[in-house]
Order: structure tokens, then C-alpha cells, then sequence
């Protein structure tokens, strides 16, 4: 895979959406050090302070965020914002939602499709823009999509969840076209099943399941080593070459025979 001259460049700050969820926790934690500046986005004040006092007393300097991204306008006042007082070296967009349709429902709730698409796509690639347009300026910068596998399927239980994050993968294709040669790097991670409070909602088998910490750390070496996408566990690679043989008649009805569940609250 191609990657980007990053040499010489240290990682001063680091932007994190999502930080209180599974993976962006386990990312802010691994990031925190002294010298080192954490913008910690998040939903939940309770889970952003717990974070930011863990990673204050791991030395680095946080500024924490509490904000909804469904709000795509006041995301890209704050990154701004933040790029003018602090800069942004890597930027990591890992804040999502996701949505199953329930058995007796005939199609998804329109007002949730609607906060999901800004949440999963809208914003993020807003933010992913502006980012790079600051990084432009200073001649390098790295940045995260956190997708997901559920992107390389038309899922009719969660046909807005899919699509999000097929069209996630397609932006992230393109800029990284326009955006390597002029060194800023985007990694796009499609992550399998990961042992997060989303994935626990899931009513039947995680299949591959992996830890967020585990996640974590397979995200930061695909950031260092300049990688444009990062599909895990591997048997999702597998799978991803696999089905792309198989006649179109077949797999619509595969994805049209899914049956999956999805609980209201983790562990509930």
C-alpha cells in the first residue's frame, strides 16, 4: 500500500472523535504522553471527564469536547477552533451510530436515518476536509475514517447504516487521491466485530470478535505505518475476496435471508 513521508514529524497533537466510545477510548489512552496535546470529542460528559482525567495523568494535555455531531455546522466551528489553539497533526473521526430495522418495522424511522447519515458520513468527511485543508498549510498531517465492514454489504435491516459507510469508503478513496501527493495521509479502518457497547446491542453471533483494545492497537500501526485501509479481523479480508465470486443472484439472496437483531441498550 502506498504510503505518505511522515518523517521528521511528530505527532504533537491528536483530535479524536468519539473518544467515548470503545475504540476512541482505548486510542486516547494509547496516544496520551507527556508533550502531547488530546482533543477528546465526546457525547457522554460522564465517560469524556473519566477519559480526559486518565489521560491528563498519563501527561498529556487535554481539552475535552462535549458535542453532537449530528450538529454538523457547530463540529466544523469546533474543529476550527481547536486546529487555531492547538493544530492538528492526526486527526481520528471514530464517532458513529448505528441501527438495525426490528422484524415488525417496514422500513428504518426517517428522523433516525437522518442523524445517523450526518453522523456517520456528513460530518465526518466535513471534518476529514477541513482538517486537511489545515494540514495543507503546514505540509503534512494524518487522518482516520473508522468505517466498518457492514459498508462492503447492502444490509436490509440497516440499509442507512450500510450505505453510510460504503459511502464513507468511497470519499475516503478519493481524497486520499488528491490528498497523498501533497503528504497528508488517510487511513480508512473497516473494522469487523469489536467488543464496544454498539456491537454488544447485537442480538446473535459477533463472529472474529476482537477487543477495542486489541483494535486499537492494530489502528495505530496501520496509522504509523502510513496504511490507506485497514480491513480486521483478517477473515473479513478473506470473506471480502470470496464473495465478490459469487453470482449476484446468490448473494441478494444471502443478504436478503440475514436475520439480525439488535437490542435497545448494551447488555439489556
Amino acid at each position: 500500500m502506498n504510503k505518505v513521508s511522515t518523517s521528521g514529524h511528530e505527532l504533537r497533537s491528536v483530535l479524536i472523535t468519539g473518544a467515548t466510545g470503545g475504540i476512541g477510548m482505548e486510542l486516547a489512552k494509547r496516544y496520551a504522553k507527556p508533550g502531547r496535546t488530546l482533543m477528546l470529542w465526546g457525547r457522554n460528559k460522564e465517560r469524556l471527564d473519566t477519559i480526559a482525567k486518565l489521560c491528563c495523568a498519563r501527561g498529556a494535555e487535554v481539552f475535552p469536547r462535549q458535542i453532537d455531531l449530528s450538529n454538523g455546522e457547530a463540529a466544523l466551528s469546533a474543529i476550527r477552533e481547536d486546529q487555531a489553539r492547538h493544530g492538528l497533526d492526526l486527526v481520528i473521526l471514530g464517532a458513529g451510530l448505528s441501527d438495525i430495522k426490528s422484524p415488525d418495522q417496514q422500513t428504518e424511522d426517517p428522523a433516525g436515518v437522518l442523524k445517523l447519515a450526518l453522523v456517520n458520513y456528513a460530518t465526518p468527511v466535513t471534518l476529514a476536509t477541513a482538517a486537511a485543508q489545515s494540514m495543507l498549510h503546514q505540509g503534512y498531517g494524518k487522518i482516520v475514517l473508522i468505517g466498518s465492514v457492514a459498508g462492503f454489504y447492502e444490509l436490509p435491516f440497516a440499509a442507512s447504516y450500510s450505505s453510510s459507510k460504503a459511502g464513507l469508503a468511497c470519499f475516503a478513496q478519493a481524497a486520499n487521491l488528491a490528498w497523498r501527493p501533497k503528504n497528508i495521509q488517510l487511513t480508512l479502518v473497516v473494522p469487523g466485530f469489536v467488543d464496544t457497547p454498539m456491537s454488544q446491542r447485537l442480538e446473535g453471533p459477533r463472529p472474529f470478535l476482537v477487543s477495542a483494545g486489541s483494535a486499537a492497537r492494530r489502528i495505530m500501526k496501520a496509522i504509523k505505518n502510513g496504511q490507506e485501509e485497514l480491513i480486521f479481523p483478517w477473515p473479513f479480508r478473506v470473506l471480502r475476496v470470496a464473495e465478490r465470486l459469487l453470482p449476484a443472484f446468490l448473494r441478494k439472496h444471502i443478504l436478503q435471508s440475514l436475520d439480525v437483531g439488535q437490542k435497545e441498550h448494551a447488555g439489556g
